[in-house]
């Protein structure tokens, strides 16, 4: 398995060259160690998942300036950073007054931002990693990815169910619990519940309230957790309105399928199910993100949606790319309902519908029908936006 992970080829490139320090963020088991191991292989590594030296660094963090000042290593690389935030302090000394470069890699700045006056001052550029894209994985199996996930070792796992099963548990237990992030984890629990349910649905505050029994304010405080630790994100509605009135509340997905899979309780998704379809839209709006944070394009994502329903899943900057996730093949006009009512108030750039078809299509109206396959690898090239 280890063999197997090394080899997958990640898109991200640590870039120290003009800088003095970077942070790399990523939710927990997306391959942040292992990338960094292949980029910086002579580097100075502190693991502070290492007990002793956690132990060793907390009663004294000076030992990092002390260690680096006789090492004269020129690049130091801090593993789980958000553990010791006053090594901070060392680490801005450092870059101030030696010749010595950090890369600090973790899954939550939460606990940086509370313990530690700054994140360095803006001195330090931000990288994140995501999980698995097609371009890493130019094979992709669909249905597995749906199934397992695409976080590396979940994707090629021959026991995904019981690896996602632990990553949850893992979760609470070392990201929430032992971080003291909430004090209340079965509420927690209970609320991760709730998010799965209503997975890529509009957030209702009240509702999830309800449901874990805590007040609406905890539950948007619950939410931030999941976006500071990097599970989750939000998307925002597009709401420059003409004609049509608008929804203005804002939706919520987790970043990797398989996740929410297993907080669903494990059940299989299946071609020709809602679930199945769902999670087509997830994988690509994930896919997405990944694309325009690797490829540095600034574009802010959003959806459309009307009072009446008519929606269009994802559009990309200023209208640069309007789309629609539908896992059907052969699907007539009726498919871009949402996309041709947005481009009766707005001029597209660019829309298309991405299918489970296998050969690429247009509709009369310039949508394009884009097989899934060729949207990523047309995406990844630049082809689109």
């Amino acid at each position: 398995m280890n063999s197997r992970l090394s080899e997958i080829p990640r898109i991200l490139r640590i870039d120290l060259e003009g800088t003095r320090a970077a942070f790399l963020w990523g939710p927990r088991k997306v391959g942040k160690t292992t990338l960094l191991r292949r980029q910086f292989p002579r580097s100075r590594v502190y693991d502070l998942l290492d007990t002793d030296l956690r132990t060793r660094l907390l009663l004294r963090p000076s030992i990092l300036r002390e260690e680096c000042l006789a090492a004269r290593d020129q690049v130091v690389v801090v593993d789980e950073v958000q553990k010791i935030p006053s090594l901070l302090d060392e680490v801005h000394w450092l870059i101030e007054n030696a010749d010595v470069r950090f890369v600090l890699a973790g899954s939550s700045a939460r606990k940086l931002r509370r313990g530690a006056s700054n994140l360095l001052g803006g001195r330090a550029w931000r990288y994140e990693l995501f999980p698995l894209t097609t371009r890493e994985v130019p094979d992709l199996d669909l249905e597995r990815a749906l199934n397992h996930g695409l976080v590396p070792a979940h994707y090629l796992s021959a026991r995904a169910d019981r690896s996602l099963r632990s990553y949850v548990l893992d979760y609470l237990a070392e990201e929430i619990q032992a971080e003291a992030l909430t004090r209340n984890v079965p509420a927690f629990a209970r609320f991760l519940d709730s998010v799965a349910a209503g997975h890529g649905s509009l957030l209702n505050y009240a509702s999830v309230a309800r449901d874990c029994g805590v007040a609406a304010k905890t539950v948007r405080e619950y939410y931030q957790i999941l976006e500071d630790t990097l599970l989750g994100h939000a998307l925002l509605p597009w709401l420059r309105a003409r004609k049509r009135r608008l929804i203005e509340t804002a939706k919520f997905y987790l970043f990797d399928v398989g996740l929410v899979r297993a907080l669903r309780g494990m059940a299989p998704v299946r071609p020709r199910t809602a679930e199945f379809g769902q999670a087509f839209e997830h994988f690509l709006v994930e896919e997405v993100r990944a694309y325009l944070s690797y490829s540095e394009k600034n574009l802010p994502l959003s959806f459309w949606r009307t009072s009446t329903g008519l929606e269009v899943d994802l559009i990309l900057g200023d209208l640069d790319l309007a789309l629609e996730f539908k896992a059907v093949a052969g699907a007539g006009p009726e498919v871009a309902r949402g996309l041709r009512a947005l481009r009766e108030e707005h001029p597209l750039r660019r829309a298309a519908v991405v299918t489970l078809d296998t050969v690429p299509r247009k509709f009369e109206d310039g949508t394009l029908v884009l097989p899934w396959r060729e949207f990523c690898a047309r995406l990844w090239d630049g082809d689109l936006v």
